[in-house]
């Protein structure tokens, strides 16, 4: 764990080690929210992005929801 100051603009530098772990760019989107009293950062995936993410899984008959139909 690593601790980071917030500036006067009330900004944080997320440490280089964490951002090559995370391979994050300049320029990303992340989600910011507050839990329990701690703030919490995650990697936004564009919808774009999910495209085919549940390809080849096995669907039961009843996961399916008959009763609402679009």
């Amino acid at each position: 764990m690593q601790t980071v100051r917030v500036s006067p603009k009330f900004q944080v530098v997320i440490p280089k080690e964490l951002r090559e772990r995370l391979k994050l760019r300049p320029g990303q989107d992340l989600a910011i929210y507050e839990v329990e009293g701690q703030i919490r950062l995650e990697i936004s995936h564009k919808p774009k992005s999910l495209r085919g993410i549940s390809r080849g899984l096995r669907w039961k008959e009843s996961d399916r929801d008959h009763a609402e139909r679009l």
